[in-house]
């Protein structure tokens, strides 16, 4: 069936698990949310937690904070899972992102869900089957696996691959200790 990505027929069985994909920044944290029910991947929701450019970084790291707990508290993921962070040439730079990382780290790990983390590279290439794909490439695939799905821009986009890459690396193991510690966790049962 085009545009919906089947998983292995031992991975899922017949539970309904959430993960939470994201996509770290200071500026711009994108965030996605799937749901893994009967060996299919479905959209329940993407978008954009966004700091204010005129704050100090403490209240910046604190806005981004703030929204990721939010998305945790409307949507209810079981797992989640975060983008590494990449080294770039500006090392001021690449600080403030580690700083936005710790954040993305923390709000999933304080609300007790456990957090998986992926390279940039294994996140594109398990969506597009390329490691170095562009972000056009990612968002199209992103499209193709989740029909119907109203992306709010690249880095929900992102956020979505990495809950892709999640639901096809995390394994049986990952998801019956999720389902273990919590049979009926956020009031979705497992079958």
């Amino acid at each position: 069936m085009a545009g919906v990505l089947y998983l292995e027929p031992a991975f899922l069985g017949d539970v309904v698990v959430r993960v939470l994909g994201i996509d770290p920044g200071l500026q711009r944290t994108g965030w996605g949310v799937i749901d893994l029910d009967n060996n299919r991947m479905r959209h329940v929701a993407n978008g954009v937690v966004t700091s204010t450019q005129s704050l100090t970084l403490a209240e910046r790291l604190d806005q981004l904070h703030t929204g990721l707990i939010k998305v945790i508290r409307i949507w209810t993921p079981d797992e989640a899972a975060v983008e590494e962070t990449f080294v770039n040439k500006n090392p001021v730079s690449t600080l403030k992102l580690g700083q936005a990382r710790g954040v993305a780290l923390l709000a999933p790990a304080r609300s007790g869900i456990p957090v998986t983390e992926y390279t940039p590279n294994a996140v594109k290439k398990t969506v597009v089957g390329a490691g170095h794909a562009a972000k056009q490439q990612v968002e199209m695939m992103v499209s193709t696996l989740l029909p119907g799905c109203d992306i709010a821009g690249p880095d929900a986009a992102d956020a979505l691959a990495v809950a892709i890459c999640h639901a096809q690396h995390a394994g049986n193991r990952s998801l019956a200790n999720s389902m273990a510690a919590h049979p009926t966790r956020n009031g979705r049962k497992y079958r």
